[in-house]
Formats: C-alpha cells, sequence, structure tokens
C-alpha cells in the first residue's frame, strides 16, 4: 500500500501507525456499507483494499488535502469515497434520513488532552457511540477507538455501555485491543497504554 503524504502541513504524517495492528485486527469483522470516521489518510478503509466492503465512505477529521480520495486512488479502489465532515454533525444527519451502514469505525483524535478536559471527552465519546449505534445496521460491527489517555478502559467500557442503554442496543465485545507493539506498555508508566 502506498501513501501520500504532507510532511510540510499534515497532521504528523497522518498514518498513526499505532493503530497499524488494529486495522488488520479490524478487516476480520468489515462487511457490508462501511463509514470510517475521523480518517485522516484513508486509514481502516485503505487498509481492507481487497475486501473492502462494497460502498466505503471515510470522513476525515482534518484534511488539508483530502488524502483520503488521493490514497484510495494511489492503490486502485474505487469503492472508496472520501468526504471532509463534521463527525459529530454527520453521525447526526444520518441518523436523521435513516442511513445504515454494516461496519462503523470511530478512530478520534483525543478528546481528553487534559483533566480539564475530560467530562467534555466523556460526553463527546458517548455521542459519537450512541450516534454510530443508531445508525449502526443488525448484526453489524462498531469499531471504536479512543487515545485519551485520561479516558481508562474501564471508563471507556462504561461509556460504551451507556452509549448502549441509549440507543437500546445489544452489544457484545468481539475483541479488545490497544496500540501496536511498537508503542510498548511500560508497567511502571500506565499513561503509555492507550
Amino acid at each position: 500500500m502506498t501513501y501520500d503524504v504532507d510532511v510540510r502541513h499534515g497532521q504528523k504524517t497522518g498514518l498513526f501507525l499505532d493503530q497499524r495492528e488494529n486495522r488488520e485486527a479490524a478487516a476480520k469483522y468489515a462487511h457490508g456499507r462501511m463509514l470510517d470516521c475521523f480518517s485522516y489518510n484513508g486509514g481502516f478503509a485503505l487498509y481492507w483494499r481487497s475486501g473492502a466492503p462494497p460502498f466505503t465512505r471515510s470522513m476525515p477529521r482534518r484534511t488539508p488535502s483530502r488524502a483520503s480520495s488521493p490514497n484510495a486512488a494511489r492503490n486502485g479502489l474505487t469503492n472508496v469515497t472520501a468526504g471532509e465532515a463534521n463527525v459529530f454533525d454527520e453521525l447526526r444527519h444520518y441518523e436523521r434520513t435513516g442511513e445504515r451502514f454494516d461496519t462503523i469505525v470511530l478512530d478520534p483524535p483525543a478528546f481528553a488532552k487534559n483533566k480539564a478536559s475530560v467530562e467534555k471527552a466523556i460526553a463527546g465519546y458517548k455521542d459519537i457511540n450512541l450516534r454510530a449505534l443508531r445508525i449502526l445496521s443488525p448484526g453489524g460491527v462498531l469499531v471504536t477507538c479512543s487515545c485519551s489517555v485520561r479516558v481508562d478502559e474501564p471508563l471507556f467500557l462504561q461509556i460504551l455501555a451507556d452509549a448502549a442503554a441509549d440507543a437500546h442496543a445489544h452489544v457484545t465485545i468481539l475483541e479488545k485491543r490497544m496500540q501496536a507493539r511498537d508503542h510498548p506498555v511500560l508497567v511502571t508508566m500506565p499513561e503509555t497504554h492507550y
């Protein structure tokens, strides 16, 4: 797979290598219509090149050059469309219009960058997961991520449980993962686990 990377103006490289192994793992579950939210260079959607669902929409987090589209074309993908959108608004729009997806990926930037932002982050994570669950087709798969170290795993699971309750959705965890192996977790530094 090849990527076009803006090294001067991009969000780092936009490749987010800590998700590399998670993209591979998520490919086992992808099916049907896919929505890849908060994507930058096409992340999850591009990784599933050969097995990508027939319709894949990538909604970038911040794209100075709409990086997802050129990368899809560069890798021979004709079933990936990119659109720059506010993900919160777009998920609400899909909910209002009754649009459904079989696979939804939520891979947002860190919502809690400091202690003061934790409550707002909790509300943000709940909102996107609630909206995603409401537009997920029966039997669908939600791949949801958090890279906010201040929102630890027990808290994130509680947020997901609250979102599922509000969405009246039965949710089963198929797999729990963390960052890639080359982003090590040090037992003496809990903040390295995200």
